[in-house]
């Protein structure tokens, strides 16, 4: 490492949220930091673009923050990037539910009001949810505490030795037994009503599980807590203002946040990272750390391919599964939709769906090859939080289809209807002609919708991978969130907190604990480290 054309504290590979969490906070510190991305915009899952019309601008990928502004840094970065313009709306409906023949049932920041509303469709099911967030309450210090922190440390082990202490051991085995129950079995013995079922079990899609996964009761429970108490934050003018907002602070302190820069090896020199090298062969050096946000086939079959890994640590880098593909519709529109329920012009971000049966055929669909007869539909509304995003009186729909074959594992079609290849790619034509499966489906609940049309576009599985080399064929959450990937065990049962065996070499990321959802944990947990 002779003569590097530059030299900073830390270098990051990679430039999502993860990443310029750690940036700033270590910049708070007084070190000078170096974001590397190989695309040639920052911020990873974070973009704004203006995708099908002038004056339309569609969060090309994620569009809603409810675990950024709940997390512990927030409050430390909120008035640095206040200070850059960064503002965060909302609305008292962050979520809801519209079934098949047009019933709805519409998600409040106001727990009397969702008991009310629930109650309402069917006696019981307003005190049912009641229960369910008062357990989330009374859990809490367990539940985000181990969410919230490296698990392999000595506080981690008194925060759990505390709980033994308190409940018993039998109490506490009461607690991890409850923990694991499958959100199917909750819901189907919690509740009555075809609206509250249909409004709970799409969410688990959302941290990478099925209705029938371990664990996905306790986190379907979390999600909605965390929307209740947040609602559904966005940028003002799109997610770009925070990629924006937070490289004018790192280069502020010093640093740099730089596009279009491949990184092919990280640089290890007597087991230890002291920088790295760009497929252009320009060496950056590290001084205190490298930090990785990729996966952990990345980390350990390419970029670490010339260290001296030991053999079980890349056998766990390579044994790294990935989860269930993704697609994104955008649409622009010249007019509001006419939704069956117009209380859900307010709502950000919703599902059509007819529930929990609905969600786990088209879940075993898409996991057997196929693309589902009738997925999960997901909609965010970005202009009934943000007007800015589209021209007056118009709107714009932020379509996400979650249960999907990954790109290279598609094997058909489970309505018979579209033709796919022997290869299991993902083709232009297959994205078109699934969206439009999509849009048709929408059209049946929003009789305007055809009509207001003025622009689409789709991004499949393969697609999203071409943005972001850390969405492994299409899987939005970078790497399957099952229990064995889970927690102790993300990314590898071997692994160490975000510390690698490689000194000063940390890894972040949605692949690494806690896992996915713009939360910036990661990032944030590693930063803690670097000295």
């Amino acid at each position: 490492m002779t003569g590097p054309a530059s030299a900073y504290d830390v270098v990051i590979i990679g430039s999502g949220l993860n990443s310029l969490v750690c940036a700033a906070l270590l910049t708070g510190k007084g070190k000078r930091v170096c974001v590397l991305d190989r695309a040639d915009v920052a911020g990873g899952c974070i973009r704004t673009e203006t995708l099908t019309a002038p004056g339309f601008q569609h969060d090309t990928l994620s569009t809603l923050y409810p675990l950024f502004v709940t997390s512990p840094y927030f409050k430390q970065l909120e008035p640095l990037l206040g200070a850059q313009g960064v503002r965060f709306l909302n609305s008292p409906a962050p979520t809801a539910v519209v079934l098949p023949d047009g019933r709805s049932l519409i998600f409040t920041t106001d727990r009397e009001a969702n008991v009310a509303a629930m109650e309402a469709c069917r006696p019981g099911d307003g005190e049912a949810y009641r229960q369910a967030m008062a357990e989330v309450e009374a859990n809490a210090p367990l539940i985000f505490g181990l969410l919230g922190a490296e698990l392999w440390t000595l506080a981690t082990a008194r925060l759990l030795a505390g709980e033994i202490w308190r409940r018993g051991p039998r109490g506490f085995a009461r607690f991890v037994a409850g923990a694991l129950t499958a959100c199917r079995d909750w819901i189907d013995t919690a509740f009555l009503s075809d609206q509250a079922r249909a409004l709970f079990a799409p969410w688990v899609l959302h941290v990478g599980l099925s209705p029938e996964s371990p664990l996905s009761a306790l986190m379907d429970k979390v999600v909605l807590f965390s929307l209740e108490q947040v609602g559904s934050p966005m940028v003002e003018g799109g997610g770009a203002r925070l990629v924006e907002a937070f490289q004018r602070i790192i280069e502020a302190g010093g640093g740099a946040v730089r596009t279009g820069a491949d990184v092919a090896e990280i640089l290890v020199t007597a087991g230890r990272a002291r920088g790295v090298r760009l497929e252009s062969g320009e060496v950056i050096a590290a001084r205190a750390a490298v930090v990785a946000n990729v996966t952990p086939t990345q980390l350990y079959g390419r970029l670490l391919a010339s260290a001296k890994t030991p053999d079980r640590v890349c056998a766990d880098g390579a044994a790294f599964r990935y989860g269930r593909g993704e697609m994104q519709i955008h649409l622009a529109l010249r007019e509001p939709p006419q939704w069956p329920n117009p209380e859900l012009l307010k709502v950000g971000m919703m599902h059509l769906t007819s529930g929990v049966e609905a969600v786990s055929r088209a879940v075993n669909q898409a996991e057997a090859g196929l693309l589902p007869e009738a997925a999960t539909i997901v909609v965010a509304q970005p202009v009934a939080i943000d007007p800015s995003r589209a021209p007056a009186g118009s709107w714009i729909f932020w379509i996400q289809l979650q249960e999907l074959p990954r790109d290279g594992a598609l094997k058909g079609d489970a309505a018979g209807e579209i033709r796919v290849g022997s290869d299991g790619r993902w083709t232009p034509d297959i994205r078109e002609a699934y969206a439009d499966r999509i849009v048709r489906r929408l059209c049946d609940q929003i009789p305007n919708l055809e009509a207001s049309i003025l622009g689409r576009h789709v991004i499949s599985p393969a697609d999203l991978e071409a943005l972001n080399i850390n969405l492994v064929g299409g899987d939005p959450y970078s790497g399957s969130c099952g229990l064995d990937q889970y927690l102790l065990w993300r990314p590898s049962p071997g692994c160490g907190n975000h510390e690698t065996c490689v000194k000063g070499l940390y890894h972040i990321g949605a692949s690494t604990h806690p896992g996915p959802g713009l939360g910036g944990m990661s990032g944030y947990m590693a930063a803690q480290h670097i000295r």
